[in-house]
């Protein structure tokens, strides 16, 4: 009865070599595609990564519109506030502080979601305009 039930155990730390090439790319680093080639990857990622390349400037772009307009604010304030002999700060201050960035805001934001969207319906029309070459011919 002893040894022989048990069974032997291995340790198993990733996929057995015959496995490994029936799942594809492998993900280890290595010397990829070129830079600036596109066209170097024949798994279809170089579309996505432009994509994603595409709206990462964007959102740089945005944030740094953002950064700029009101972080340019408080220097905007000092220049007009100065306050009088009773330390009243101008209702212009406050008219800054409390409604003039929500517009800005909110036009930064639709123009981000607008072109987000250009971005992945142009993406998208790549992507089918390529697979539905292929079903024709």
């Amino acid at each position: 009865m002893g040894t022989d039930s048990v069974p032997r155990r291995e340790v198993v730390t990733g996929q057995p070599a015959a496995r490994a090439s029936l799942r594809g790319p492998s993900l280890r680093p290595g010397p990829g595609p070129a830079a600036g080639s596109d066209t170097a990857a024949p798994d279809g990622t170089a579309p996505v990564r432009a994509l994603v390349r595409r709206q990462a400037r964007l959102a740089l772009a945005a944030s740094g519109l953002l950064t700029v307009l009101l972080g340019l604010l408080p220097v905007l304030l000092r220049q007009i506030a100065s306050p009088d002999a009773r330390g009243h700060v101008p209702l212009v201050v406050w008219l800054a502080l409390g409604v003039a960035p929500y517009p800005v805001l909110l036009g930064i934001g639709r123009w981000y979601v607008r072109r987000a969207e250009r971005h992945e319906d142009a993406y998208a029309g790549a992507t089918q305009s390529r697979d539905g070459a292929g079903l024709d011919g």
